[in-house]
């Protein structure tokens, strides 16, 4: 498993470096942010570790760009913990956040949560799903799980893994309602260390992407003091 740190930080970096090392991964590590953008984008990594500020260009400009050309997990690093750099962040395609000062072996645990889920979600399509040997077709909306390509209003929307994942599971269990504690623990994995508000976030996302009116969905809906559910 090989990993990319891009982190200006030398000190952080190294201490990242031994501890994912000394756990059998292989690590490459770029301190300015275009040329750790440039070697992302080549390919061969199982994670990123992202730094939030660098030099040359930030890393929310990175995520972005890499997520745009690549699947690829990327868990950002940062100093800044506001919720607001939480939610752009999960918006643009982060995985997740871990924030400065971390200890090292919750990196180590977090790096290998997200991979194992992600080869996981690659190989297979959501669990259980009466679906997942064709196209599920609700008129408006399209999901094809052979190439997880989405369609809303005969238009493809781009979605991330996460936002795929968590509209796909919804969809194969339409009119059921599910808390955010559960769906955080189906799609990013149960046990992960992840700040549950990024259910929210997604599910925000999805609306703005599937839905005609965000603000009023009638697909999916929020019960409110329960959770969320599908409704076709």
């Amino acid at each position: 498993m090989k990993i990319l740190i891009i982190e200006d930080d030398k000190a952080m970096a190294d201490i990242e470096r031994d501890f994912l090392e000394m756990n059998g991964f292989e690590v490459e590590h770029e301190t300015d942010g275009i040329q750790g953008m440039e070697r992302a984008l080549k390919g061969g990594f199982n994670l990123i570790l992202l730094d939030l500020m660098l030099p040359g260009k930030d890393g929310f400009e990175i995520c972005r760009l890499i997520r745009s050309k690549i699947d690829v997990p990327i868990l950002m690093v940062t100093a800044r913990i506001e919720d607001v750099d939480k939610v752009r962040g999960f918006g643009i395609g982060a995985d997740d956040y871990i924030s400065k000062p971390f200890s090292p072996t919750e990196l180590v645990a977090r790096v290998k949560g997200h991979i194992a889920r992600y080869e996981r979600l690659k190989g297979t399509s959501v669990k259980d799903s009466p679906h997942t040997d064709g196209e599920i077709d609700l008129g408006y909306l399209k999901i094809n799980p052979a190439t997880r390509r989405v369609y809303a209003f005969d238009k493809e929307v781009a979605l991330t893994n996460k936002e795929y994942e968590l509209l796909h599971f919804l969809v194969s269990n339409s009119e059921k309602v599910f808390n955010k504690e559960q769906l955080y623990d189906r799609i990013w994995g149960e046990g992960m260390y992840g700040d549950i508000k990024t259910v929210t976030v997604h599910i925000k996302r999805l609306r703005e992407k599937t839905e005609k009116d965000p603000i009023n969905p009638l697909h999916i809906q929020t019960v409110w003091g329960a959770g969320y559910r599908f409704s076709v």
